[in-house]
């Protein structure tokens, strides 16, 4: 199956409104277009988000009958729909439907004037489903007829971040395997990465999972049975089952988008200052200063390729649920193996001198 990048990320939130002021305010993106009721959708308010080449769309429920209002209430707000740009809209559902995905949404075309986008739909891990989308170039009218679209907001030339890097994936222990199996069966993804993680008794698998245009990366974890309970199994039970456990947004110069962002009131996680002590000695001088790097609090890791420096947000959600990654990526094409471990024996170890 031909796929090429992220189209766009849909989430299904309480607060259409109040979730785009958030993401405006702290991550830089603008609102740019809308569907409800003025729009001949009186069941739903949906808002266009954009930054770079990332589209966001949030969708709230204005009847109890749209799927976002059972969505929120046994999740919470959270990634309802990732959608794969695909040259044939129809083709794409007929052929991953062939091959075992459960269909959602039939093919649609849309149309205002000389655009025309088609959309169809297919179920993708736990109620996560992936809208295909086939457009032309030109993304102006986001889905003609449906939305209005806003004037073009003509500050809008800083961008914090620019692409979708990747999305996390929860899954419950021993749905791994038939989860890569499914994407690589129903739309031709392959394991590009794969990692067992040790953290004291908790223990986790993951594997990484990349369309063949390399511009789709989904991360999938599941906790090991018979283990502590750790950060898997507490997401899984906050959010009710599978379910995005965050997403990366792709920065150019991570050093210089952290501070900012924190400036726009987005709180990252603290990296203890052990974790810098030893990070020369575990894998030798980065591209980035040290020194930044310490200030920043944001990590380094490495493959075959290059370095990736990566930081997280908290979670703002009521359920401690869903967060955001800010990434850089300094040639490396998957990810290293030695964050999650390094970063907990350096906790460790702080609190032992401390």
């Amino acid at each position: 199956m031909n796929i090429g990048a992220v189209d766009h990320i849909e989430f299904y939130v309480g607060d259409a409104q109040q979730s785009a002021f958030f993401l405006c305010t702290a991550f830089g993106f603008r609102v740019c277009g809308q569907i409800g009721p003025e729009t001949g959708c009186p069941d739903r308010r949906s808002l266009l988000l954009r930054q770079g080449g990332i589209d966001l769309v949030l969708t709230s429920a204005l009847t109890a009958e749209h799927p976002a209002a059972r969505y929120v209430a046994e999740h919470g707000d959270g990634v309802a729909n990732i959608a794969f740009e695909v040259p044939d809209a129809a083709q794409a559902f007929a052929l991953a439907v062939q091959r075992g995905a459960t269909p959602v949404e039939e093919p649609t075309t849309h149309r205002k004037g000389d655009c025309e986008v088609v959309t169809a739909g297919v179920l993708g891990f736990g109620d996560v489903g992936h809208r295909l989308v086939q457009r032309g170039a030109d993304r102006a009218e986001f889905l003609p007829g449906v939305m209005d679209m806003f004037a073009e907001d003509p500050d809008g030339t800083e961008h914090l971040v620019h692409t979708v890097d990747h999305a996390a994936v929860c899954l419950p222990a021993g749905q791994l395997a038939g989860t890569i199996a499914f994407y690589e069966k129903v739309f031709g993804f392959s394991v590009i990465f794969e990692e067992f993680i040790e953290v004291g008794e908790q223990a986790m698998d993951s594997q990484v999972v990349q369309s063949a245009s390399g511009k789709i990366t989904f991360t999938l974890i599941q906790p090991v049975a018979g283990r502590k309970p750790g950060q898997i199994d507490d997401f899984l039970a906050r959010h009710g089952g599978a379910g995005v456990q965050h997403l990366a947004l792709l920065a150019d110069d991570i050093v210089a988008a952290v501070p900012a962002l924190e400036s726009r009131g987005v709180r990252f996680l603290e990296t203890p200052g052990a974790y810098y002590d030893e990070l020369e000695g575990r894998m030798g001088r980065p591209d980035l200063r040290i020194e930044d790097l310490r200030r920043t609090n944001v990590l380094v890791d490495q493959d075959h390729w290059g370095q990736v420096f990566q930081i997280f947000t908290r979670s703002l959600h009521v359920r401690d649920t869903f967060f955001w990654e800010v990434i850089d990526r300094h040639g490396a094409r998957t990810f290293g193996s030695g964050n999650i471990k390094a970063l907990y024996e350096a906790v460790a170890r702080e609190k032992t001198t401390a």
